[in-house]
């Protein structure tokens, strides 16, 4: 009798805080309190959007919440660019600004990965100490319908999806800095020849200076916290805003890269003009530094495509230098002289 007294009450207790959670569910308004409502524009290869996804939103909707509602509109999408477009009509977003991400939070509108993560917190703050606030004003966006968003669908995009076009040059010169390593790795063996080409010679601090202004406008744009010219493909400024632009979380790999290239004229200037063990180190150093030049820039431009999700045109410029350093530096395997049998009977 008493275990099934016990067994009741625990279906009905079971039962109970079904019955709960599923009106939890159903009104998080009423169980939150007051809500702030965010509306973002994105798009799925929208790195930037990516950032504000997975790195500005997450913590702040663990945060508050069910006292965060958030709706997604992929700007991509027939529907979701109609929707953008009534948003810069309702807004008047100037042209200069329009584009995404964008988050609107009552009446005041946010552009950019940086923005957003600025601003949102405090308005997120501001917005339920005074009571929560109710969806952007903008025609054709239905309340009922924003209600049933709560997470944007962008996390599911990998990352070499958000820029196809940019990550697949990134991978093509990825397979061919693998296969030139490989390659050299394989065929360096003794004894080699005492000179290069003398195209080489000087091909060598031609490239050096290519890749040291490369290195050198990097560094400056990482410096001073400046927007980088990127070109027609790929997003350079995703990239140098990422956390792998810093070695260690310091060194900014540019001015890394500007070290790397100052050292590697030097030694070139060394062996060619200079004479003794200063030139014999001198040597051995040039192919050395250009070795693990292209190693870490192998890695950096793996980190690209598969990591960030976004290619800088000009690391892959820079990498692309190295890796032709590579080949003019690494000593050529010399043929041993065999000599043949006219020659033998020559000599007798």
């Amino acid at each position: 009798m008493t275990t099934y007294f016990t067994s009741r009450v625990k279906l009905r207790l079971v039962g109970f805080i079904a019955l709960a959670l599923t009106l939890l569910r159903i009104s998080p308004t009423l169980a939150a309190g007051p809500v702030a409502r965010v509306v973002l524009f994105y798009t799925p290869t929208c790195a930037h959007c990516h950032q504000v996804m997975t790195e500005v939103l997450p913590p702040l909707q663990a945060q508050y919440g069910a006292q965060m509602a958030l709706y997604a509109v992929d700007a991509a999408q027939p529907n979701g660019q109609a929707l953008y477009q009534a948003a810069i009509t309702a807004f008047a977003i100037p042209e200069a600004r329009q584009g995404v991400p964008t988050l609107v939070i009552g009446a005041t509108v946010l552009v950019g990965s940086e923005e957003i993560s600025a601003q949102l917190p405090g308005l997120l703050a501001a917005a339920l100490a005074a009571g929560g606030n109710a969806w952007p004003a903008i025609p054709g966006l239905t309340p009922d319908l924003a209600a049933d968003s709560a997470t944007p669908t962008q996390a599911a995009v990998s990352p070499f999806q958000r820029d196809p076009v940019g990550n697949s040059l990134a991978l093509l010169l990825l397979l061919g800095m693998t296969v030139s390593v490989f390659l050299l790795g394989v065929n360096v063996r003794p004894p080699f020849t005492p000179l290069r080409p003398p195209w080489h010679e000087w091909a060598i601090p031609l490239l050096a200076l290519v890749g040291l202004a490369v290195a050198t406008y990097l560094a400056v744009i990482e410096l001073s916290d400046a927007k980088a010219f990127c070109g027609p493909v790929g997003d350079c400024n995703t990239v140098q805003q990422s956390p792998y632009a810093h070695l260690f979380g310091v060194l900014p790999i540019g001015v890394l890269g500007v070290m790397g290239y100052i050292t590697l004229l030097g030694a070139w200037a060394t062996q060619r003009f200079g004479a003794g063990r200063a030139a014999h180190f001198a040597t051995i150093a040039l192919p050395t530094l250009a070795l693990l030049g292209t190693l870490f820039s192998l890695y950096l431009t793996f980190l690209e495509p598969f990591v960030i999700g976004a290619t800088c045109l000009w690391c892959l410029t820079s990498a692309a230098v190295i890796t032709a350093l590579l080949w003019l530096t690494v000593p050529r395997h010399a043929p041993p002289v065999q000599r043949g049998k006219l020659h033998q009977r020559r000599s007798r």
